[in-house]
């Protein structure tokens, strides 16, 4: 499983992630790729655009990385098929560069917020979900302040009628409730999907929660289904 991460001045969650696909996982062909070079290498399997603060989160979260030499190779290897996950603020750019709809903002609260989250799992028909459950609740942390997920009403109602949502934010039970949405986000939405299933996006830090002495392994389920998908060399056909 060839996988790149990305490091932009101001990630701070770039070796977190190295650390659960290369140690954890055991993925050995994984490499930390920096913001200006030009490419991110051949027959790339997966990039990863990790969480933090990309340029200090200056003129708005994600809006300058998305200029970041680098950044025109993921968008192709974005369009060509190849497959994307961007964590918290790797959400924030895939949304700034158009690979995803919407924006992050601020939080409801307007405070940084930094705790363990119930998520419901929406879809299990995508290589990055095939692992879990559809429906169960799962535990993820958060560390934000711009986790808001805003759209227009519009980009919404295709979002739901797409099934792009693949995570909400939930009580234990499962319940999508305004006390279990802790940044104020649309329809609780946590991780959105494009239309063609190779790019996902989600504010929770799966891999913050790869190992179970950190007190949950739920995380580590994303990157399990990526592998298979890798390895198996099928695509799901999402719908």
């Amino acid at each position: 499983m060839r996988t790149r991460i990305i490091v932009f001045p101001g990630s701070n969650c770039d070796h977190d992630a190295m650390h659960a696909v290369k140690h954890v996982l055991g993925e050995m062909d994984t490499e930390f790729v920096w913001h200006k070079e030009d490419s991110i290498g051949q027959d790339v399997d997966l990039v990863i655009l990790p969480g933090g603060f990309s340029y200090g989160d200056y003129l708005r979260t994600g809006a300058i990385a998305r200029f970041s030499p680098v950044m025109q190779d993921v968008v192709r290897h974005a369009n060509d098929g190849g497959r994307v996950l961007g964590i918290c603020n790797g959400f924030q750019v895939l949304c700034e560069s158009g690979l995803l709809p919407g924006v992050l903002i601020r939080n409801e609260s307007l405070k940084f917020v930094c705790k363990e989250v119930s998520l419901r799992v929406e879809r299990v028909d995508t290589e990055f979900t095939s692992s879990l459950t559809k429906g169960s609740v799962i535990r993820i942390p958060i560390a934000h302040g711009e986790g808001n997920y805003i759209a227009d009403d519009e980009v919404i109602a295709e979002l739901e009628a797409n099934n792009q949502v693949v995570f909400r934010y939930c009580d234990a039970s499962g319940n999508t409730t305004p006390q279990s949405n802790p940044n104020g986000a649309r329809n609780n939405i946590a991780g959105i999907i494009n239309r063609t299933g190779n790019v996902l996006g989600l504010m929770p830090h799966p891999e913050r929660a790869c190992e179970s002495i950190l007190g949950s392994a739920d995380g580590l389920k994303v990157f399990q289904s990526l592998r298979s998908a890798i390895h198996s060399g099928a695509k799901l056909e999402f719908a």
